[in-house]
């Protein structure tokens, strides 16, 4: 936000912080917490703690105090975040994103670092990841929770985790068992969720999928292409499971073209394809969900997602879910170049920690702000039907022929 749009939104701003009081201690802390704030919304350019202490007239030593030393619930506060938007953001189809983001850093005694996977650099790089829940409805979107990810040879050597100030309880887990935590957290403090969406990297794990049955929520999770089930057919047939990006020799079910939305590139249309499918590995029900095969008609590339909708759930919403998965890169967007998510200077657990937990203060209330001035209108318009788009060299969704392997 630039100067005079943050003194305009000072007394929204008061109120809102007010609503965290509890979770401190002294009103030295509190005030802390509103330099920080402040300066996460702030126009600087870079928003660590130095440059937001500097900015508000402090000295840079309290912020770093208040992150490591001062005694608050850091929970406390990220459960304040999720109760805000349960009382005052609810929507009967809300639907929570899981995905991971990371931050580049250097050196190895930032709380987690090594060399991984970095998707901000898209290349192995040294990085610090985090999986991050957002919430979701047609005209409102902020992150609702996160936690850091523990490497395997980090949580290994305890007298590392240690220096870095990491408690003995807190061990390596996969991302989809963190994931899990944040979904369980937010509906115990009242979010409605309706839908679950995904990546693959979480799609891809049944027990991720059958957790979600448990919770009784709907899901449309992208898997990658091996995944082995069967169709109805194959079933009937009894033949062996098939990778689903080989359940079709010829023919299959008909393709149908959908726009999605539009875009600064022109309008999303997708060729879709859908059938029953049983997973190779299921343990809840009967196991049938839906498998959805996308072709961006643009780009020519194809995507898989699985689905535990009823049959009565019509296509284009479960493609509205899977299209709203855009959202939390928006999210990390904003975080990122608005809030400074990825500013943080600080290396130890407790510190870092609460980082997260305030630039999710911060992001609610951009959001907040940006839902009032676009007056609750929704981001964008229903999936729909859509003419012929033929990519060029593609006739895939004029196959009509329902020949499943």
């Amino acid at each position: 936000m630039d100067i005079d749009t943050l003194k305009s939104l000072r007394t929204d701003l008061n109120d809102y912080l007010a609503e965290f009081d509890d979770c401190f201690r002294s009103d030295q802390s509190r005030g802390h917490l509103s330099v920080y704030v402040r300066g996460q919304l702030g126009p600087l350019r870079r928003k660590s703690v130095e440059p937001i202490a500097l900015d508000a007239g402090v000295a840079p030593r309290t912020l770093q105090e208040f992150l490591s030393l001062h005694v608050w619930d850091e929970s406390a506060m990220r459960r304040r975040v999720r109760e805000i938007v349960a009382r005052d953001h609810p929507d009967e189809d809300a639907i929570g994103i899981i995905d991971a983001t990371d931050f580049a850093k250097k050196g190895d005694r930032t709380v987690g670092v090594k060399r991984q996977y970095c998707g901000s650099s898209g290349k192995i790089d040294n990085c610090v990841s985090t999986v991050q829940l957002a919430y979701a409805t047609p005209s409102f979107r902020t992150l609702i929770d996160s936690e850091l990810f523990l490497p395997e040879d980090w949580s290994d050597d305890r007298g590392r985790c240690s220096a870095a100030g990491i408690p003995d309880h807190v061990r390596y887990r996969p991302k989809w068992r963190i994931a899990l935590n944040l979904i369980g957290r937010s509906l115990a403090d009242g979010v409605h969720l309706r839908w679950i969406t995904a990546d693959e990297d979480y799609g891809r794990v049944s027990d991720f999928r059958d957790a979600l049955d448990v919770m009784e929520l709907l899901y449309v999770v992208e898997i990658p292409r091996d995944v082995l089930g069967w169709t109805p057919h194959r079933v009937k047939a009894n033949k062996k499971p098939a990778r689903v990006d080989e359940l079709w020799e010829r023919g299959g079910p008909p393709w149908e073209t959908y726009r999605i939305k539009d875009t600064t590139q022109g309008p999303m249309v997708w060729h879709v394809r859908s059938t029953p499918f049983l997973p190779r590995l299921v343990r809840t029900g009967d196991g049938m969900v839906r498998l959805i095969v996308i072709e961006d008609v643009l780009t020519g590339e194809i995507k898989y997602f699985l689905s535990n909708a009823p049959d009565d759930v019509p296509l284009p919403t479960l493609l509205t879910v899977a299209a709203t998965r855009w959202q939390v890169e928006r999210c990390f967007q904003d975080s990122k170049q608005e809030i400074g998510l990825g500013h943080f200077e600080v290396r130890k657990h407790l510190p870092v920690t609460r980082h997260l937990a305030i630039s999710l203060v911060s992001l609610l209330f951009l959001a907040r702000a940006v839902e009032r001035l676009r007056g609750g209108k929704p981001r964008t318009g229903l999936v729909t039907r859509a003419g012929s788009y033929l990519r060029r060299g593609s006739t895939r969704h004029h196959a009509h022929a329902n020949d499943p392997r």
